[in-house]
């Protein structure tokens, strides 16, 4: 059944306002006929079944989903050259990421702007309805790797590097103990992986001045690219498998 996010704005006495983009979504892109039924997701945990009339849609009932990570997830990632970003986005909403906090690193060459960030959060909320989220990510707007360490309080954070003796991801997720069963201030989770290069040695001390972990994603160099999706299938097997 096809499923739309819909603004809390939207929502009134059991009824909900389609935009007209939805509408023609629903009505022309999908070929969905009034009487017939979608799920309207809020993004923020709630589903409802839903049913359309002419210009608006009938709440039938709230759904029980559960398709979210136990923990929060937020990764911080360096900005890759190119469109890479996009496809990050994409690939770590399906895998249950929580936020993405892009950041302008020393070796960041990309320059975003403010269409970007509205393209990677319209990614996010389409990833979201086609892997059945209940809750969309949040995409927070660029800042330079300094600006980004006051965010996380109460984080468990770790910082992905290429080489060296660091300890592997999973292993530390591992050392946690279950925390898929961990405490609510133990449930949050910061990882930040580099862009093309790898993070500076100043970089690296800065976040381990801040209480990052130094950890490895393993004894191979991976793309900018490649990096994020490694890290939210690692966290996705240890918390649901």
């Amino acid at each position: 059944m096809q499923r739309i996010a819909i603004a809390p704005s939207q929502f009134q006495n059991e009824q909900i306002t389609l935009t007209s983009q939805q509408q023609h979504y629903l009505f022309r892109v999908l070929r969905l006929q009034k009487g017939d039924k979608f799920i309207a997701m809020d993004g923020m945990g709630k589903w409802w079944l839903s049913q359309l009339n002419e210009c608006n849609a009938e709440i039938l009932q709230q759904l029980t989903v559960e398709t979210e990570l136990p923990i929060a997830v937020t990764l911080i990632v360096a900005l890759p050259k190119g469109n890479a970003f996009d496809e990050i986005v994409r690939c770590c909403t399906e895998l249950g990421v929580t936020c993405i906090a892009p950041v302008i690193s020393d070796r960041t060459l990309l320059k975003p702007s403010s269409q970007k960030l509205e393209r990677w959060r319209r990614i996010s909320l389409e990833a979201a309805e086609q892997s059945e989220r209940t809750k969309i990510p949040q995409i927070l707007e660029p800042v330079t790797f300094n600006q980004i360490f006051s965010s996380f309080i109460n984080f468990e954070k770790y910082i992905c590097v290429a080489r060296g003796n660091s300890p592997h991801l999973l292993e530390c997720l591992n050392n946690q103990g279950d925390i898929k069963n961990s405490s609510p201030e133990k449930k949050s989770v910061v990882i930040a992986t580099g862009t093309e290069g790898g993070w500076t040695k100043k970089e690296v001390e800065i976040a381990l001045q801040n209480g990052f972990k130094q950890v490895s994603l393993g004894r191979r160099i991976l793309r900018a690219f490649t990096a994020p999706i490694v890290v939210m299938s690692l966290i996705s097997a240890v918390c649901e498998v």
